[in-house]
């Protein structure tokens, strides 16, 4: 491509930035703030006709320690909000949602994702759990009206953390921010104490615990060993990690993967005035196939559960093989940058420091940069998070409890959790069950189990209704000596015709 071609799309490019830059001007009017208020008045209405927020059913649990919340829900990005709600449209409501990130700044959206748009289709649905008025696109016509909805393409990242924002002053969920869980803590009573850093206790105590902590909460980040050996730390990010692009302007950075999130970081790098990005990629062309989009369309992501797990691995090892690529928007707008470089069937054969840069090896060439970042995944792994050290050996693995073919067996899928079809970890014995009892994992280490549900915005419709159904079995299940009382006991007088009738024919 010469670089007049490069030039054109760029300004082309410019045209659709400029749709998110529009919307917060109309957000700065009164009547933006007029017409989600109007919304917020709609949704009201809208639960209101189906019942949300009756009284709980739910049996109290009390502690000389404190006191004791139902659930527990970490995370505050949108798998937590959206579990929030589901469990209070099932009357289950003495609920707690804790995020140790800054109040509006939960999950990806405003730190580390640097896609300018999602990467699902616009119509997709999700948290709104099949409320009209609590949709992303009723949120965005609030503001910009029906024909606004229908010049979207892609949603604007930012703008969907504005949604995240709004729902949750909308349904006035129990979010306590700047709350880290270090450790879970079983105990005997049936109660989980969760030691935090930050708030206002250093224990919180809950019969149920959910970990809707987003796509690394399963495991963490990866970083290769090559890297990590044989660089300064401030010579490298994972594309998860803030970076100082300002630092960077003018200089050249490599970027190793690629995958979606390698060019979002080289397109974001290039606007914020990086002189030369070079995207390195080990396959022999860029990935072309999403297999998200197939699995949208086949009933794949919601009957998923019902395979066996043969069918399971199977379809995950299938998976497995495929990067997510790129938008074809997201390529063209970096694309059109006169520093942008790809390298296919390149792998980095070799990394070395001289003289505070990075040499990289292919197998083509040798290259230096002045820094570098690492667009190289995840892994899904219970041992690797901290806050589980108590019950980690609890937890069984996928390698525990499937062998799967020779042909297809992969390292990364064999760490991930056995779960059930509610989303609660499988005990190794039943010492391990009573510890286990009532925590559930909501995170990106669903995928092998239960498929694209947590941490995935084509799954979670599907995903919460079944995870609110566990939790809501198992209060209820914990609780059913003293309900089934309840009920058995039961003597209000409802029918009191007939006595009135009786009386007056004695008369």
């Amino acid at each position: 491509m010469s670089a007049a071609d490069r030039s054109r799309n760029h300004a082309a490019s410019n045209e659709v930035q400029n749709l998110s830059s529009l919307v917060r001007i109309i957000a700065s009017s009164q009547s933006y703030a007029m017409s989600l208020s109007e919304l917020e008045i709609q949704v009201a209405s809208d639960l209101d006709k189906l019942n949300y927020g009756g009284k709980s059913w739910v049996q109290p649990r009390f502690s000389k320690e404190g006191h004791v919340y139902d659930v527990v829900i970490v995370g505050g990005g949108q798998s937590g909000l959206g579990t929030a709600f589901g469990l209070k449209r099932e009357r289950i409501d003495n609920v707690l949602v804790v995020d140790e990130c800054p109040a509006g700044f939960e999950g990806p959206w405003e730190t580390y994702a640097r896609m300018m748009t999602l990467r699902t289709p616009k119509h997709l649905t999700g948290i709104d759990l099949g409320i009209p008025s609590l949709t992303f696109r009723s949120f965005w016509e609030a503001q910009t009206g029906a024909e606004g909805w229908t010049r979207v393409d892609k949603i604007p990242r930012s703008d969907w953390m504005n949604y995240l924002r709004w729902y949750r002053k909308a349904l006035d969920l129990p979010v306590r921010n700047g709350v880290k869980v270090v450790k879970i803590q079983p105990g005997e009573d049936g109660i989980f104490r969760l030691h935090v850093q930050g708030g206002s206790t250093p224990i919180l105590l809950a019969r149920k615990v959910v970990l809707a902590t987003g796509i690394q909460g399963g495991g963490q980040w990866h970083t290769p060993p090559s890297i990590a050996k044989n660089l300064s730390r401030e010579l490298y990010a994972h594309t998860s990690e803030p970076i100082d692009f300002e630092a960077l302007r003018g200089k050249s950075i490599g970027i190793l993967g690629g995958g979606a999130s390698a060019f979002d970081n080289a397109n974001y790098a290039l606007n914020e005035g990086v002189g030369e990005v070079h995207v390195f990629v080990r396959r022999p062309e860029l990935p072309r196939i999403n297999p998200i989009r197939q699995m949208e369309m086949s009933g794949l992501i919601e009957h998923y559960g019902a395979l066996s797990d043969a069918d399971k691995y199977g379809a995950m090892a299938h998976f497995f093989k495929f990067n997510q690529p790129p938008t074809n928007d997201t390529f063209t707008r970096a694309a059109s940058w006169p520093g942008f470089y790809v390298h296919t069937a390149s792998p980095w054969t070799e990394v070395v420091e001289a003289d505070g840069r990075v040499n990289v090896t292919t197998p083509k060439q040798t290259f230096e940069f002045d820094f570098v970042i690492l667009s190289t995944g995840l892994v899904s792994d219970p041992r690797l998070r901290p806050e589980l050290s108590e019950i980690v050996d609890d937890i069984a693995l996928w390698s525990d409890l499937y062998e799967p073919p020779e042909e297809i067996r992969n390292p990364m899928l064999d760490a991930h959790p056995y779960l059930s079809p509610t989303f609660g970890f499988t005990p190794r014995t039943s010492e391990a069950a009573k510890r286990l009892h009532g925590l559930f994992v909501f995170n990106y280490s669903t995928l092998l189990s239960l498929g694209l549900s947590a941490s995935a915005l084509s799954g979670i419709r599907y995903a919460i209704p079944k995870l609110v159904t566990g939790i809501g079995n198992q209060l209820f299940l914990d609780d059913r000596e003293t309900l089934l009382d309840a009920y058995l006991t039961y003597a209000e007088e409802e029918f009191v015709a007939d006595r009135r009738v009786s009386l007056e024919l004695k008369q």
